[in-house]
């Protein structure tokens, strides 16, 4: 169980250790070399997504920008947001429509926008942060909207460790690029997904398990939310 110092040290870690390892996540994702989004989670969030007709895609986290120009050959507007600035500067680079924010901005509400639809894919990775930011999405959704997360399945990701929250460390194993800085995340159980979400105002209204075809486990969860 982690303690209130181990909170606040991993949380000051995730962004300092994003930052230097951008220039390899870009790399490891435009070369196609995490097998599990090119097989299977890629496309099934643009799946979810599209499934809701979207008008207007807010990509929360959006890294390198692949979903927003995945949607824009789509024919669906979307807007990506990050905190890492190398990150964002490499998703313009590429084209597309993007901006610097942080979590803090979103929730001091910094970021004066609404969308149809919130993304988070593999983008929600700290305790606090998450914590706090999950309520203050409602603000940058229409009346109706939905908010749409992916993340590692809390049954494959849990790996040798006991089946409860807790802080992780991301080594970057079959990435396929030398990353220089591991990276911290916050494992949660589904069961605390789920509370997370009640408690900050939100109605579960679909979960997707999308399967890798080869191993025919899941290679992520995806939630679709509502405010209630």
């Amino acid at each position: 169980m982690s303690t209130a110092h181990d909170d606040l040290d991993n949380e000051h870690t995730i962004l300092p250790s994003w930052e230097r390892n951008a220039y390899a996540w870009t790399h490891s994702v435009r070369d196609g070399h995490i097998e599990s989004r090119r097989m299977v989670t890629d496309g099934a969030i643009i799946d979810v997504i599209l499934d809701g007709e979207p008008r207007f895609v807010l990509d929360l986290g959006c890294g390198e920008g692949w979903l927003v120009r995945a949607l824009a050959a789509r024919r669906v507007r979307a807007l990506g947001v990050d905190a890492v600035s190398d990150l964002v500067a490499q998703a313009r680079a590429a084209g597309g429509d993007f901006r610097l924010a942080s979590y803090e901005d979103i929730i001091a509400g910094r970021l004066s926008l609404r969308a149809d639809t919130v993304a988070c894919n593999f983008a929600l990775l700290g305790k606090d942060s998450v914590e706090r930011l999950m309520p203050a999405v409602a603000s940058l959704l229409e009346a109706g909207g939905r908010f749409v997360i992916q993340t590692v399945h809390p049954l494959v990701a849990g790996g040798d460790h006991p089946y409860s929250d807790g802080w992780r460390q991301e080594n970057w194993t079959g990435f396929g690029a030398a990353f220089p800085s591991p990276a911290p995340w916050y494992f949660r159980t589904l069961a605390s997904w789920v509370a997370l979400f009640t408690r900050s105002g939100w109605h579960l209204c679909e979960m997707r398990e999308p399967l890798h075809p080869g191993t025919g486990r899941p290679a992520s969860v995806i939630f679709v939310l509502r405010r209630r």
